[in-house]
């Protein structure tokens, strides 16, 4: 399986016989998208995070709750946008899609820290994706936190400013600080197999292919 980023919070999860797309965003955001996929995961309904419409013929899926379509299996989890449980900007979803053994997880636009439960419901992951821009979603310290509380094999950093997207958000540059990282070069893919080896979390740097 591998892991793709088309920039913003939008991620193509490639396995053996399904493709997983992520919060993809629309035109007026970064290079207009024109994706095929069996899934599509939306973390909340703001416009840069569901234009579904980029995505053809695809089991859209936005709510918390557990499906199984095309041999993927989800959680949705619920969460919030902010850190007054949603009273500023509403309900987030994060996501654990399981693909060929090897499980992603998908903070969409998440506030705030997790609590135990959450942690908990989150359970071992290979990937976790998080944002780290701040403004309305976790900021470097924060997404480090949670990181430290997810402690998955890789990380993948997301909803950050970059030239392709035209958002003004924070640089990826204060999480990698957090993380210890001095020095990364970005690359296209992250490719993956199953592992049960417990490992200390590595960072990786995606460069968007969109």
């Amino acid at each position: 399986m591998d892991v793709t980023w088309l920039g913003h919070s939008c991620f193509r999860l490639r396995g053996r016989g399904a493709v997983v797309v992520t919060d993809p965003y629309p035109p007026a955001l970064g290079p207009r998208l024109r994706l095929e996929a069996d899934v599509v995961t939306v973390s909340h309904h703001h416009r840069s995070h569901d234009h579904v419409q980029a995505v053809k013929e695809a089991l859209v899926i936005d709510t918390p709750g557990e499906f199984e379509h095309a041999g993927v299996v989800v959680r949705g989890l619920p969460s919030f946008h902010d850190g007054r449980r949603g009273a500023d900007h509403g309900r987030n979803t994060i996501y654990v899609v399981e693909i060929d053994d090897v499980a992603v997880c998908h903070l969409g636009d998440l506030g705030h820290p997790l609590d135990d439960e959450t942690v908990d419901d989150i359970g071992k992951v290979d990937v976790l994706l998080v944002p780290a821009g701040g403004s309305c979603v976790l900021d470097g310290a924060r997404a480090a936190e949670v990181v430290r509380q997810v402690a998955p094999r890789f990380v993948v950093p997301m909803h950050y400013d970059h030239p392709l997207i035209k958002r003004e958000l924070g640089p990826v540059r204060r999480f990698l600080e957090e993380m210890g990282v001095a020095e990364i070069e970005p690359q296209s893919r992250l490719g993956l197999q199953p592992s049960q080896a417990e490992a200390e979390t590595r960072v990786v740097l995606l460069e968007p292919r969109a």
